[in-house]
C-alpha cells in the first residue's frame, strides 16, 4: 500500500473536464489497490488571475511544493473573440512551476493503437511499430528570456531609428544539455537503446555544443547507438518512417513543435501524455508535473466534447515515476486502449465511422474497464 499527496492544478478551458476523469482514473487505482492518495485541488491560469490576481499564488506554489506529484490541466487562451489587456499571462503558471521546481526534462511517449490506424493522416503500414519516447529539454533556451529579464539575455520588441526590431536569445549551459542528454540515454538503456539527438547544428552555435555533449554522454553508454539528426529532417522522418525512432532528445522549442507533429500519429493531439521531471525524489520516484499535451481548448470548454486520454496517460505517467507504481500504471494504459479497442472514441478520433462519445462518458467507461481488469 502506498501513501502520496497529490496536487491537481486543473486550470482553463477543457483542463478542469479532463483533469476530472484523470482523478477518477486515480481515486479507482487507489480503491482497487489499496493505497491512499491525499488530493489538494487549487488554481492556477486565468482562473486563478481572476480569482487570486496572479496566475499561481504563493499559497498554491507552497502545496505543490509538500506533494509528491502534481497532477495539471492547461492554461491559456481565452475564447475567439475575447481578449485581455495587460497584466499576469496564465502561462506564467506553468513556466513558475517548470522553473522553481527545476523540471528540465520533459517525457512525451508516443505509441499510436493499432485499434486507431484509421484516425492517424497516415497510412497504417507507415505506423507499424511506432513507439517512441520524446526528451525535451523543458527549462532553458528561448522560452526563458522574456521571462527572466536577465541582463544579457534580451527578448524584447523594442523601437530603433531603423524601426521596429524584436530579438530573442537562445542560450545552453554545458550542464543544462548534459542533465538531460543523461536522462534520455538512461531511458534508452531499458528499451530499445537507440537516441536520436536533434538540433540544428549547421545553424545554431548553441546546436554545435549540443552536440559535444551528446558525443560526450555517449561515450559513457557503450550499449546504446545514438546518432545526430538535423530538425528538419527529423521533421520529415517522423512522417516518413516513425517506427525508426526509439528515443528521441531535443532543446526546448524544437522539442515543443516536433511533439504537436507527432501527436498526429496517434490521431489526436488528445492522445498525448507528458510527464516533467526535475532532480528531487520523492519516497518512491521522481517529484513531477503530469499534463496532456493539448492545450486548454477554450472554444470546447463546458462542451463535454474534449477527449480525455492524454489526461488519463499522463495520470500513468505519474503512477509509474512519482509513486513507483508500475504495475497500477499499466492497468490504466491497458483499460485505455481496450476501451478504444472496443470502439469508444471522443469527437477527435472518430473516424467518421463510430458512435461518439463525451468527455465523461470516455473517462467513465475507462474507470469502470479498470476496475474489472
Amino acid at each position: 500500500m502506498s501513501n502520496a499527496t497529490i496536487t491537481v492544478l486543473p486550470g482553463d478551458g477543457v483542463g478542469p473536464e479532463v483533469t476530472a476523469q484523470a482523478l477518477a482514473v486515480l481515486r479507482a487505482v487507489e480503491e482497487k489497490y489499496r493505497h491512499t492518495f491525499t488530493v489538494h485541488e487549487r488554481r492556477v491560469g486565468l482562473d486563478a488571475i481572476e480569482a487570486e490576481g496572479t496566475a499561481i499564488s504563493d499559497d498554491t506554489f507552497e502545496t505543490c511544493a509538500h506533494s509528491d506529484a502534481l497532477l495539471f490541466g492547461a492554461v491559456g487562451s481565452l475564447p475567439a473573440g475575447q481578449t485581455r489587456s495587460g497584466g499576469p499571462r496564465p502561462e506564467q503558471a506553468l513556466f513558475r512551476l517548470r522553473k522553481e521546481f527545476g523540471f528540465f526534462a520533459n517525457l512525451r511517449p508516443v505509441r499510436p493503437f493499432e485499434s486507431l490506424y484509421a484516425a492517424s493522416s497516415l497510412k497504417p503500414e507507415h505506423l507499424k511499430g511506432t513507439d517512441m519516447v520524446f526528451v525535451r529539454e523543458l527549462s532553458a533556451g528561448l522560452y526563458y528570456g522574456r521571462l527572466e529579464s536577465v541582463p544579457g539575455k534580451p527578448s524584447e520588441i523594442r523601437r530603433t531609428a531603423r524601426g521596429t526590431e524584436a530579438v530573442d536569445t537562445l542560450l545552453y549551459t554545458e550542464e543544462e544539455i548534459e542533465r538531460v542528454v543523461r536522462v534520455a540515454f538512461g531511458i534508452a538503456a531499458a528499451r530499445e537503446r537507440k537516441v536520436t539527438s536533434v538540433d540544428k547544428a549547421n545553424v545554431l552555435s548553441s546546436s554545435v555544443l549540443w552536440r559535444e555533449v551528446v558525443e560526450r554522454v555517449a561515450a559513457d553508454h557503450p550499449t546504446v547507438t545514438f546518432e545526430h539528426m538535423l530538425v528538419d529532417a527529423c521533421a520529415m522522418r517522423l512522417i516518413r518512417t516513425p517506427a525508426d525512432f526509439d528515443v528521441i532528445v531535443t532543446e526546448n522549442l524544437f522539442g515543443d513543435i516536433l511533439t504537436d507533429e507527432a501527436s498526429m500519429l496517434t490521431g489526436s493531439i488528445g492522445m498525448l501524455p507528458s510527464a516533467s521531471l526535475g532532480a528531487r525524489r520523492t519516497e518512491s520516484g521522481m517529484f513531477g508535473l503530469y499534463e496532456p499535451v493539448h492545450g486548454s481548448a477554450p472554444d470546447l470548454a463546458g462542451q463535454d466534447r474534449a477527449n480525455p486520454v492524454g489526461a488519463i496517460l499522463s495520470a500513468a505517467l505519474l503512477l509509474r515515476h512519482s509513486l513507483g507504481l508500475e504495475r497500477e500504471a499499466a492497468a490504466v494504459e491497458e483499460a485505455v486502449e481496450q476501451v478504444i479497442r472496443e470502439g469508444c472514441r471522443t469527437e477527435d478520433i472518430g473516424e467518421g465511422v463510430h458512435a461518439v462519445v463525451g468527455t465523461g462518458e470516455m473517462g467513465r467507461r475507462i474507470v469502470e474497464r479498470l476496475r474489472q481488469s
